[in-house]
């Protein structure tokens, strides 16, 4: 049994036992429930899922083989729920739960086909059903979360198959499928044990080169670090070494951090679409969590994948420094983060597979462990005292769980840490972070100082921890400050901590204390004191509101920022020895007599609280009785009211000349109340003892004549009640055994002497309820019934659900041996009192009072509101322990780490299954997990039977809410809805009828504003949605009733009607076939016509009203596909409809037209399947008509029809002045208000742009593709009479002035281009070419983006993953490459070449067919040939174009290709010069770099004679080179830009010498290209082969004779080296790092310097060895130049000192927080050189600046790593000489 059913009350455990019987008979029902024959009664097994969830997390015990039968049974019905997407939302999360919960157990084979059928066939087709968004989302987590669940059970052959099915996807890494292929494989692709055999060595690279195919897309790598990161945990037989520096390099890469002050992330990242990002798991940041789970999988006895995990860290650890903050710190936390969760679960993994031989090799020994620790507390030591609040909590709870696992590393450090904190307390978030770090390892702490298996040499002193606890604990006492609150929270935690690991605190006489130097007894008098000291300081977070709904605890930042206040306090005491708890005792009782501190009630009355818990006896004597007796002497003599019950009640007094309390009494009096009322929760039967002076005071402050001190009457009566007569734990925090893993069953108390008199007393209020409404005087009336109902609301606030629910009522009168038989859930919360009766009997007296204020007192807020908190207490049955239950989990989760020991443990060598927690707290959450029970078990218990009805008292206080949540009150109207939102869940067939009432009210023109807004928000919750599917009543009202509403003309009613239609959308869940067949109620046909007609333009409508009866046409339309009968005619009705809508006035209502015909034309009958393109005969006529061909014809067939269309749509392009930057989509012209009613477009993941668009000339905002969707459609539906309807208006708007008509004929043309029907090459032949050479040869500039965009349409790959060849492709690709006459204007040539780099982006590389091939070679020659055009605009359009091509080409020779089926011969493929391309590219490249460099350098030597010289060149020659090395620059910036980069890295290689060379020249436009270039080649990695080249070419530039040249190279290296510093050999970092030496002596001072900045920055995190190495010969040669001093040469140059003082600089600046042991005399050396003249000297004091700068922080500590002479000489750097010297 779990721990927390077995630690439940007594009574409530010894029931849990029946659960599992119970259990078998609901899965039997489950499977009853369901008939083969009747799909539709999936639905009646809904019922079942919150039943079969609530023994889920009841935790029950249950029979594994019914576990496994329901499994079985749920997975076939999800199966067959195709298109039933709600029922495959509740099945699949439940199945989730189960398989979650007892996969390991189950022995289970899943196909993984069905389910991938399941997530295409709703989320990937282009037919998406009419279910609204949020439920589509809701499918979608829900599919994905059980394929990640099933993966497991995915029997053998599974990973083949889905590799088989994926990996086409992957083929063209340039087309949305790509990112699509990638999700799936990492959703599908199981690494279970069945599959082990399709994973090899061979395979795992080939992911690594489709990984690598798309560089700089979070995304991409987001798929594949996961896939990988799966494969190394899984797998151990695969020999990852070969992998581990492509791998890093990725994972480093990955962090986007900013190097050399340069971008952290790269600015033109991949474009994924929305949808595809949206519907597969992908975080924005990097994937920290598979990157760590890799290298923690990856360690292994023998492998370096430990040095290079070393190496990572090292050049990550800088960016954790609190002062390297930024966007990366997120992604960095994580990643600590995982690593240590990652380690401690492989750990755990480990030590419980123990015995399991087959890999004991592969485990870690302690050496790893010690290794893997040390490295990552270099990152711990980083973060330590981050201004980030989750890095520092992650930094405190990776110290706790790393020190379980080696303490003798951990813990001194911990204590070293604490120390510093303490003696550099001027940064306070430095001791909050250190005191927290010690409170998450508080018992490590312990722990280590009484084991016997550590080593205790390494740890200096034998108690060196039991001291830091020490310490810990007495500056804990000054940590508490009322206003540092993160401190105070702190150092609370820390006390809790260190008190939940002592057994029992005591002064001993023979000192045999577990803190031995402490005395306790004084510890305890200076923390009380601080403590009081802090409560008397304290200011509320919050103006306490006057009146009766403030709870007694609202307070300080002690009770709101979490719950440590009162833990801490509750352990305290609880551990306390009775003479020290005494002794506390007296301290708080003497306090809490002499404060009154309205300021901090909550906090005293805690403080109160944790002393009665933990000793009732005492605390009585000392507390409770002194507060009682206090309170009755400040009550007695003051004027009372008579109605709390005493019944002595002066009518005749009127109001105003009573005598009043004065504030200062009634303060106090309030205060002491509501301390009494914390005080008691858990006095139990102690307080029957005051009972008379209990019952006196809360009559007296129930009789007072003040409001305050009622309401605090009602606080003391509620806790009293609940005190007696609810289940709770005693002895919680006292030690029973010391032994850490003992688990007592624990003792509860259920006091069951809640007396008759209790019991009385309520229903005596109740009773005196109804004569208060007789008998009272209007003048008092108020009054009375205020205090009244208070104690009726307080009464069942106290009792909660000990009072029994309402007996339901049932069809056949038979209500006993309801439920006994359907299934059972334990759970009470107290001892039962009273009966049902008595709860009805309340029923019916507040139906009464309830009717009777909203007659006389329906202004009376406070009134109404106590009345509707006591109907939901009447009627929602076990919600307010719910309530309580669900705050309490919140709360939990905030403190639990801090008193967690991880499952691995290697201090006390105990390995559990899970996590330990301390006795107490588990006690708790088994408390809190018995309130959960309580509310839970009876509130199904109903639910599964078919003919139950509500009981008749919840249907009156029913409608007593309705009327109330239509009150003019809003917080009235909010409390009533929210009270009958819970009773509707839990009784569904109320529904129906609140709709038809509700729905009233809308359609009425008499009802006032607040009755529209109240119904608006009880209609438009999920609830209420979700049932209209089922039932055509109500469903026919709601829609009617909304449509009916638009005579309420306020903005506030028109707001919320507007609200409600736009959730009803998000929420719609179809409609269910029952619907269709209904004999009672409206007839679904009739609906549809009748909101058919209401949806007509004409019929004088406001718009918004017209697009929601257009939107309800179109939802209802496509619900009504699933039944045939009635759907082909309402299909085409509403297609035709909509047809004519494409003209309508309102501009809404177009779109949503468009939208519409998108989802209705489906048919296709006209169009060219794949097969009959190959043999086109003639006209094919032999086409099956569409049904919706006949009513389409006769619209579109009217007289300008299109002429009008065209004319309507064309408005709804907006072009504004600045371009169509500005006006995103369809939605530029609305406001926002409502952009909420017209976002109702959820377009299919394969939306176009099909392939990423990054060329800026391609703007796609103002081609609409759907438009052109419903023109393709619309021809493939109707054929050619729509394209000889087309013609004319086609060609008038194709030659109009106006870019919005232009925009439409794009449109158009691209969707009649694109539709493949029969005879569209006729009309190609006869028109269409024309009109497409027309527009290739029109002098309009503006509208070219759209025509790209309208030419990219037409070209677009065919099908779902862009392979198949449309119609017209290669004529339009004919056309387009025809040559354009000599004469022609430059912008048409940049416009031909834009239009043909649109093309060749839809082109499939890896399947081009033998024409596009020989298109693009054709190509290649042109552009070759033009490649110095005159015009820069022109050569930008053939750079981009030449990227795009010369990619293709690439792309397509990486694949293996047979031409044999295409009848050619192999040659015919290799044009003249095909082959030659990339050489010539490179090769002039480089020699036209020489050149202009050259000339350059001639040009500025001179002394530029001939100044009329253009742009500083003079030659021809020398302008068609710079002209030429534009256009190559053109092409490098556009290859990196769109990711095509991986195909052209040997080009882009080659090409770094003229990038780096040509960077700084005195041709500005090829400086500024070459520098974009530089950019962006700074982010790219050069794969193996290229990596040396790319060396070889850097190293060549870093001697160049420009030392402009040299610069520039070495600011590349700095980034260079970062990026390839895993796969760089040794030997070329040697090289390099020469290379860079020889630099710090150039001649030029601005190289020295750079090359010393770069140096440093490479030091921070490089090769260790080639670091030490050059420190060493740097203070070596520094020290040389410093002896010799003046016996210096003069010809000694410059260079050469100021080489050797920068070497020595960049070592002192490589370790900017730290204090290496040689980092004293390399800093002193460095300040001896202050003496040198410049630049020597001002390095020199930039670097010791600097250097102060840095360690200003830790100075304190680290000064003592000098020599009082080093501090000295480092003092005289900084004292400036005079000015006047």
């Amino acid at each position: 049994m779990h721990l927390y059913n077995a630690w439940l009350p007594p009574p409530v455990a010894e029931e849990t036992k029946k659960e599992k019987e119970s259990f078998t008979s609901v899965v039997k029902s489950v499977k009853n429930s369901y008939r083969s024959d009747e799909l539709e009664s999936i639905d009646s097994t809904l019922k079942w899922i919150s039943i079969i969830d609530l023994y889920i997390k009841a935790k029950s015990e249950i029979a594994l083989e019914d576990v496994g039968e329901l499994v079985d049974f749920g997975l076939k019905l999800f199966g067959l729920s195709q298109n039933k997407l709600y029922a495959q939302v509740r099945w699949g999360n439940v199945l989730v739960r189960l398989l979650n919960k007892y996969g390991k157990k189950l022995s289970l084979k899943v196909q993984w086909r069905p389910l991938y059928d399941c997530l295409v066939n709703t989320h990937f087709t282009r037919n998406t059903g009419p279910e609204g968004w949020r439920l589509r989302q809701r499918h979608f987590e829900t599919v994905t979360s059980l394929v990640r669940s099933c993966r497991k059970f995915f029997p053998a052959g599974s990973a083949f198959e889905i590799w088989s099915e994926f990996r086409s996807l992957l083929e063209n890494p340039w087309h949305n499928s790509s990112f699509e292929g990638s999700g799936f494989v990492r959703l599908f692709l199981p690494t279970n044990l069945d599959n082990k055999d399709f994973f090899s060595h061979e395979w795992i690279g080939q992911c690594i080169d489709q990984w690598n195919s798309i560089p700089n897309c979070q995304f991409w790598d987001s798929q594949w670090a996961a896939v990988i990161a799966r494969c190394i945990k899984n797998y151990k037989f695969i020999d990852w070494e070969s992998f581990l520096p492509v791998l890093f390099t990725q994972y480093l890469n990955m962090f986007e951090v900013p190097i050399a002050n340069n971008n952290a992330s790269f600015p033109f990242s991949v474009d994924v679409p929305r949808n595809t990002r949206f519907l597969f798991p992908n975080k924005s940041v990097t994937p920290a969590k598979a990157i760590a789970k890799s290298i923690v999988y990856l360690l292994k006895p023998g492998s370096s994948a430990q040095d290079y995990f070393e190496k990572l860290v090292n050049l990550l650890e800088q960016f954790y420094h609190p002062s390297n903050g930024g966007r990366w710190t997120y992604s960095l936390e994580r990643f600590l983060r995982y690593l240590v969760i990652t380690f401690q679960k492989r750990l755990q993994r480990e030590q419980l597979n123990i015995d399991d031989n087959t890999h004991a090799e592969l485990f870690l020994d302690k050496a790893q462990r010690t290794s893997f620790v040390e490295v990552v507390l270099k990152l711990i030591n980083r973060g330590q005292y981050s201004k980030n609040e989750s890095l520092a909590e992650t930094v405190a709870s990776a110290t706790s769980i790393l020190a379980y696992i080696e303490p003798s590393l951990v813990l001194p450090f911990l204590a070293s840490r604490f120390h510093m904190a303490l003696e550099t307390m001027t940064a306070t978030h430095q001791l909050t972070t250190a005191v927290m770090s010690v409170a998450y390892s508080g018992r490590v702490l312990f722990l280590a100082s009484f084991s016997s298996s550590i080593e205790k040499e390494n740890l200096g002193s034998n108690n060196g921890f039991i001291d830091l606890v020490m310490i810990a604990l007495s500056n804990a006492l000054l940590g508490m400050d009322a206003n540092d609150p993160p401190k105070t929270l702190a150092t609370m935690q820390l006390i809790g901590s260190i008190f939940s690991n002592i057994g029992e605190v005591n002064e001993n006489e023979d000192g045999q204390s577990i803190l031995p130097a402490i005395s306790f007894s004084e510890w305890l008098d200076e923390f009380l004191c601080r403590l009081f000291s802090l409560l008397q300081h304290l200011e509320p977070s919050s103006v306490l509101n006057e009146g009766f709904h403030t709870s007694a605890t609202s307070g300080t930042f002690l009770v709101e920022d979490g719950p440590y206040y009162f833990c801490m306090l509750e352990v305290l005491f609880g551990k306390l020895s009775r003479p020290l708890y005494i002794q506390a005792l007296k301290k708080v009782s003497k306090f809490v007599r002499t404060n009154i501190l309205p300021g901090a009630i909550s906090e005293v009355g805690l403080l109160c609280c944790a002393c009665v818990h933990s000793n009732p006896e005492e605390s009585a004597i000392h507390l409770i009785e002194p507060i009682l007796t206090s309170i009755i002497s400040s009550l007695k003599g003051l004027p009372v009211t008579g109605y709390g019950g005493s019944g002595s009640f002066d009518n005749s007094i009127s109001n105003k000349s009573k005598p009043m309390i004065s504030p200062a009494l009634e303060t106090a009096v309030d205060y002491q109340l509501k301390i009494l009322s914390v005080a008691i929760s858990y006095g139990g039967p102690v307080l029957l003892r005051y009972k008379d002076k209990l019952k006196e005071v809360i009559l007296t402050a129930f009789e007072a004549r003040s409001w305050k001190i009622n309401g605090a009457g009602d606080h003391v009566l509620r806790s009293l009640l609940g005190s007696l007569v609810f289940y709770y734990p005693i002895d919680q925090y006292k030690c029973i055994s010391c032994h850490p893993d003992a688990a007592l069953i624990e003792k509860w108390i259920s006091t069951r002497s809640c007396k008759n008199e209790e019991l009385m007393h309520a229903l005596d209020d109740l009773l005196r309820m109804c004569q208060a409404k007789i008998h009272s005087d209007p003048g008092n009336e108020k009054e009375h019934l205020k205090v009244t109902l208070l104690r009726v609301d307080s009464s069942l606030q106290g009792v909660l659900s000990c009072l029994p629910d309402f007996r339901p009522s049932s069809g056949n009168g038979r209500v006993d041996d309801l439920g006994q038989n359907s299934f059972f859930i334990a759970g009470a919360t107290g001892s039962v009192v009273g009966s049902s009766e008595l709860r009805g009997k309340a029923a019916e007296i507040i139906h009464v009072v309830c009717k009777y204020l909203l007659e006389e007192r329906s202004d009376d807020s406070i009134l109404l509101i106590l009345v509707i908190r006591i109907i939901d207490a009447l009627g929602n049955f076990g919600s307010l322990e719910y309530d309580e239950w669900s705050n309490h989990r919140q709360a939990w989760k905030l403190e639990s780490s801090a008193i967690i020991e991880p499952p691995i443990n290697y201090i006390v060598q105990s390995q559990s299954k899970g996590k330990k927690r301390p006795r107490w707290a588990l006690i708790d959450k088994a408390y809190m997990h018995n309130s959960w029970r309580s509310s839970q078990s009876s509130y199904h218990l109903f639910r599964p039977e078919e003919n139950i009805s509500p009981p008749n008292h919840v249907t009156t206080l029913m409608s007593d809410l309705l009327t109330l949540s239509l009150h003019s009150y809003e917080t009235v109207r909010a409390l009533a809805g929210k009270s009958i939102l819970k009773m509707l869940k839990r009784w569904p067939s109320m529904i129906s009828k609140c709709v038809l009432t509700l729905t009233e009210n809308l359609g009425n023109p008499d009802s006032a504003e607040h009755a529209v807004l109240g119904s608006c928000a009880i209609l438009g919750t999920q609830t209420v949605i979700k049932r209209l599917t089922m039932d055509p009543k109500a469903l026919s009202s709601f829609l009617l009733g909304v449509l009916a509403s638009s005579h309420h003309e306020s903005l506030k009613c028109q707001k919320a009607i507007n609200e409600l239609f736009v959730k009803y959308n998000i929420y719609f869940a179809g409609v269910s076939r029952n619907i269709f067949r209904t004999s009672d109620g409206p007839k679904f046909t009739d609906l549809v016509s009748q909101i058919g007609s209401m949806s007509v333009d004409t019929n004088g409508f406001h718009w918004r009203y017209n697009l929601m009866a257009n939107r309800m046409l179109l939802l209802l339309t496509m619900a009504s596909r699933s039944d045939p009968d009635s759907s082909s005619k309402i299909e085409s009705e509403a297609a035709a409809h909509f047809l004519k809508n494409l003209k309508s006035q309102l501009p809404q209502t177009r779109i949503l037209a468009i939208s519409a015909l998108n989802t209705l034309l489906r048919e296709s009958p006209h169009k060219i399947s794949a097969q009959e393109k190959h043999n086109i005969v003639g006209g094919m006529e032999g086409n099956t008509k569409s049904s919706l061909e006949g009513d389409l014809s006769q619209i579109f067939q009217e007289d300008g029809f299109f002429n009008h269309t065209l004319i309507s749509l064309s408005h709804v392009h907006v072009i504004t002045d600045s371009d169509s930057a500005s006006s995103r989509g369809n939605h530029a012209f609305q406001s926002l208000a409502d952009k909420s009613i017209t976002r109702f477009y959820f377009d299919f993941s394969s939306s176009w742009p099909r392939t990423p668009s990054w060329i800026s000339i391609l703007g796609n905002d103002t081609f609409y593709s759907n438009f052109a969707r419903i023109f393709k459609r619309l021809v493939q539906e109707c054929g050619m009479p729509v394209l000889l309807s087309l013609q004319s208006s086609l060609e008038e708007f194709t030659n109009a002035k106006e870019r919005s008509k232009q925009c439409v004929a794009a449109e158009v043309l691209a969707g009649v281009m694109h539709s493949d029907v029969c005879g569209l090459s006729e009309a190609w032949d006869s028109w269409l070419s024309i009109q497409l050479q027309n527009i290739i040869q029109a002098p309009l500039v503006e509208s070219i983006p759209e025509w790209a965009a309208c030419i990219r349409y037409a070209v677009t790959g065919k099908g779902k993953y862009g392979t198949r060849v449309p119609l017209l492709r290669q004529k339009i690709l004919d056309c387009l490459v025809t040559p354009l006459p000599q004469t022609v204007a430059t912008n048409l040539v940049a416009k031909r070449y834009t239009f043909l780099s649109a093309a060749l982006l839809e082109i499939s590389p890896p399947r081009m067919p033998l024409l596009e091939i020989q298109f693009h070679d054709r190509l290649l020659k042109e552009l070759l040939d033009n490649m110095h055009h005159d015009s820069a605009q022109v050569r930008e359009a053939i750079g981009v174009s030449l990227s795009v091509l010369c990619s293709n080409i690439r792309l397509h020779e990486s694949f293996p290709h047979d031409r044999s089926d295409e009848g050619s011969d192999p040659e015919v493929g290799g044009a003249p010069g095909r082959g030659r391309w990339e050489q010539i590219l490179t090769e002039r490249a480089c020699e036209l770099a020489q050149n202009i460099q050259s000339t350059s350098y001639l040009e500025n030597s001179e002394i530029q004679a001939d100044k009329a010289a253009k742009n500083g060149f003079s030659t021809d020659e020398t302008q068609e080179d710079i002209k030429w090395m534009e256009t190559i620059f053109h092409f490098i910036i556009s290859s990196l830009k769109s990711g095509r980069s991986q195909f052209l890295i040997d080009i882009i290689v080659s090409l770094l010498y003229p990038v780096i060379s040509l960077k700084e020249t005195s041709n500005k436009d090829l400086s500024t290209l070459a520098k974009a270039a530089f950019e962006l080649l700074k982010w790219r990695i050069f794969p193996e082969p290229h990596l040396q080249k790319a060396v070889s070419v850097l190293l060549l530039l870093s001697d160049d004779s420009n030392w402009r040249t040299r610069f520039a190279t070495l600011t590349y290296l700095r980034t260079f080296v970062y990026r390839h510093t895993f796969i760089l050999s040794k030997v070329e970092k040697q090289q390099i790092w020469k290379t860079m030496e020889n630099l710090l002596v150039d001649n030029q001072v601005e190289v020295r310097e750079h090359a010393a900045a770069v140096l440093a920055g490479l030091m921070k995190g490089g090769d260790e060895d080639l670091s030490r190495d050059f420190r060493e010969r740097a203070f070596a040669d520094a020290l040389s130049v410093q002896r010799k001093g003046m016996k210096r040469r003069p010809s000694e140059s410059i260079p050469s000192i100021h080489g050797a003082v920068l070497a020595l600089a960049a070592s002192v600046l490589s370790v900017p927080y730290d204090m290496p042991r040689w980092l004293p005399d390399h800093v002193t050396l460095l300040a001896r050189f202050i003496g040198e003249p410049s630049p020597v000297r001002s390095t020199v004091m930039k670097a010791v600046a600097e250097f102060r700068r840095t360690h200003a922080d830790t100075w304190n500590v680290q000064k003592d790593s000098f020599s009082e002479e080093q501090l000295e000489v480092l003092a005289d750097t900084s004292s400036s000489a005079s000015y006047f010297a």
